[in-house]
């Protein structure tokens, strides 16, 4: 069952059918996949070189520059920690200190003047490390770890510190970590322990604590990089090496900020490709937690939503707590994948099997109902008036003979069954002593996942601390939201992998001839009209309702005639937002006389109201259809964003909306329609006929390729509402709104 089968999944994208009318943007992802320092059309990069930290990680000669002897200094402690630590790791290790000649028996060097030239790793035990990084200039040092803090996290003259500390570190062609950051990278990993590791990176060195004491449980923890504030070495770029690494069998992190969200989109790809399952808890969810987070490592939070939808996007499994961090990282570390996605839960009690299925049900897991023929199988030896359909409830004392283990064979034998789990709320000994030995031995035995959910509040029984943590074999957790919660990331997690398409290797990066077009119409610093916002979607084949921009009544009712009535008229100018709260909308006109009131009564409105107009749209009425809202937005972090979601009035009620980090495929904006709680009205309710979803989502795509395109001159774009029609007739933008950067 346990250890870690991958390989780099190499797929293409499919090209998505075009159904939207107008000219077309092209291909949604043209061109084969580029080499290192290929870009988008956004100017964004769609590769980055995994960095070369074996000499980080596992250095042949160290420095350490403010070492010291003297009992009860800081650095005394430190210094005996590191001399321990290179000793175990096999470097040599030299102390720098201006008035000592030898630290803790080694020969001590007065300045970094007289170091070695090759330095692999210096750490750097002083308050001001700007200084020390301008002197190993001279020297070749490929690492330094900057310990001191007072940069960027104290605010904007600690960032001015750390812009410099950074600079120097690059022109000495040096890789920093750093600075606030620990010794955590250095701590003596147990050697003792085998199959795939957990690597951990953690923005904070305290919250890995946890997650370095599963060597205590028996599991492995091969690597930890606390990266502090991030200031040249970031998470994104241990995640990609640890991706790298053949014995890392997952990576955990705990995070607070992001420095770089393209850089970590491309390491969240990476470990996507290599099958790396990457678990992480993220700071930022509530104002304080994001205000906290900038005050302790300086770095940015993000837009929580935007957050949460990147880590689906590129498969990083979002936990909340560090003990669902634990027990999902080991999880996926060590189980192969899935021979099948139905979960049998077997206990001694009704009741636990019960609880245990109406959570895992609750949580999207499948619990299928076992076979007739399986059903006779077990009541040989489960009595007839006991459930055994799944939940299997065995009663109690099968478990104390020989008919527990041919329970539990019978159950992992079953090929709807690809994980057992044994709930066991409290011990009965001997009973439970026999029943956890009967499921290490079957796991032992089997390809298949088995978990036990040991609920004990002592944790001492020597079932649990002997026989399940010495197993190897077994998936142990203590309490039911753990295990489920675990589950759900490793179904997931491998289901996520089986069919990863990287989004990057056919990301555009020719601009399509609608660029041009689209570019002309942008103000920058200004909110455009609607007619100009609706030029903005016909340059990239959006629909839009037959409409004519007039700046006379006679001229709307010739139109409106050209149109066909009924029509609708609306005021545009730019900075106009909300235009039905200000009465400058009306629907359904049939004749020339309405049209005619209808003009002068929408340019009254707006002299009354101070608003600069650029003429009166009179638009085809479209019919009835499920209002939609596709929009873009820009993102601090990861830039522009493509948003869906129910429209018109909805959109601000329900806040039902799914939104995704270009580049993405068809397979990801139909994902998005299927997050959305009123995804249903698009199927037909109530006798309503079924919508045109293909249209919805090739309009998705080509906002997308807008976004690309123009994201960076567009602070937001908001088509609202999106009607789409019914099955076969497409979707048409009645409205727009857009604000450029």
């Amino acid at each position: 069952m346990l250890g870690s089968t991958r390989g780099t999944l190499t797929t293409t994208s499919r090209p998505s059918r075009v159904v939207a009318c107008g000219d077309s943007p092209g291909p949604v992802f043209p061109g084969p996949a580029g080499p290192a320092g290929d870009v988008d059309v956004s100017g964004r990069p769609l590769h980055r070189e995994v960095p070369d930290l074996d000499r980080f990680f596992r250095p042949g000669t160290v420095a350490v520059i403010g070492a010291s002897e003297t009992e009860g200094r800081p650095n005394a402690g430190i210094t005996r920690r590191l001399v321990a630590w290179a000793d175990h790791v096999g470097a040599a290790l030299h102390p720098v200190h201006p008035t000592r000649t030898t630290v803790y028996g080694l020969p001590c060097h007065p300045s970094v003047h007289d170091l070695p030239d090759d330095i692999d790793l210096a750490v750097l035990l002083v308050g001001d490390p700007l200084p020390v990084i301008e002197e190993l200039a001279d020297r070749t040092v490929r690492f330094a770890v900057a310990f001191a803090s007072g940069f960027a996290e104290t605010g904007p003259a600690g960032a001015q510190a750390q812009t410099r500390l950074v600079d120097a570190a690059q022109r000495a062609g040096i890789r920093l970590l750093g600075p606030n950051t620990n010794l955590n990278a250095f701590e003596q990993f147990r050697d003792d322990l085998t199959g795939p590791s957990i690597a951990l990176v953690t923005q904070s060195g305290h919250q890995g604590r946890p997650l370095f004491a599963l060597q205590e449980l028996g599991i492995r923890v091969s690597h930890w990089a606390p990266t502090g504030n991030e200031a040249d070495l970031e998470c994104s770029d241990f995640i990609s090496y640890f991706a790298d690494q053949p014995e890392v069998g997952a990576v955990a992190a705990y995070l607070e900020g992001i420095r770089d969200g393209r850089v970590f989109l491309l390491a969240a790809d990476h470990a996507a490709r290599r099958r790396v399952p990457v678990v992480a808890v993220k700071v930022g969810r509530t104002a304080t937690g994001s205000r906290t987070a900038a005050s302790h490592t300086g770095k940015l939070t993000g837009a929580d939503d935007v957050v949460d939808a990147v880590m689906r996007q590129f498969g990083v499994i979002r936990v909340d707590g560090l003990d669902e961090l634990q027990d999902t990282a080991a999880l996926l570390a060590r189980a192969r994948p899935p021979r099948a996605t139905g979960i049998a839960v077997y206990s001694i009690s009704g009741g636990t099997g019960a609880h245990f299925a109406d959570l895992a049900t609750a949580a999207g897991l499948e619990l299928p109902v076992l076979s007739r023929a399986k059903q006779a199988e077990l009541h040989q030896w489960i009595p007839d008036y006991l459930s055994v359909a799944n939940p299997v409830d065995c009663g109690g004392h099968p478990v104390g003979d020989h008919r527990g283990r041919k329970i539990i064979d019978a159950l992992l034998a079953d090929p709807s069954v690809g994980v057992l789990v044994c709930p066991v709320t409290g011990p009965f000994p001997p009973l439970s002593d026999r029943l956890v030995q009967d499921l290490v031995e079957a796991a032992e035995r089997t390809e298949k996942l088995v978990c036990v959910i040991w609920g004990s509040p002592a944790g001492t029984e020597d079932a649990y601390r002997t026989t399940l943590l010495g197993s190897s074999r077994v998936a142990t957790f203590r309490t039911f939201a753990n295990c489920i919660t675990a589950l759900r990331a490793y179904l997931g997690h491998h289901r996520f992998v089986s069919s990863y398409q990287s989004p990057f290797d056919h990301a555009p990066r020719t601009p399509s001839p609608s660029a041009g077009k689209a570019k002309a119409l942008l103000q920058p610093g200004e909110q455009l009209s609607e007619h100009a916002a609706k030029q903005l979607l016909r340059a990239y084949g959006i629909r839009v309702p037959r409409e004519h921009l007039v700046t006379s009544a006679a001229a709307a009712v010739r139109a409106a005639g050209q149109i066909g009535y009924p029509v609708v008229m609306k005021a545009s100018g730019p900075r106009l937002g909300h235009k039905s709260d200000l009465g400058l909308v009306r629907i359904g006109l049939t004749s020339a006389s309405q049209v005619r009131d209808t003009y002068r009564e929408l340019t009254d409105t707006a002299r009354y109201e101070g608003l600069v107009l650029d003429g009166i749209l009179v638009c085809q009425l479209v019919e009835r259809g499920v209002e939609m809202a596709v929009g873009i937005t820009h993102d601090a972090l990861f830039g522009p964003t493509v948003t869906v979601g129910l429209g018109g009035v909805l959109v601000e009620v329900l806040n039902d909306t799914a939104v995704r980090v270009p580049p993405f495929g068809e397979d990801h904006a139909r994902a998005m329609i299927g997050e959305l709680r009123g995804r249903a009205l698009l199927h037909g309710v109530r006798g309503t006929p079924p919508a045109d979803v293909d249209a919805l989502v090739e309009t998705v795509l080509r906002v997308q390729r807008l976004a690309l395109e123009l994201g960076d001159g567009l602070a937001e774009l908001d088509i609202n509402p999106l009607v789409v029609l019914e099955r076969g007739q497409g979707a048409v933008a009645l409205d727009a709104l857009a604000v450029c950067r």
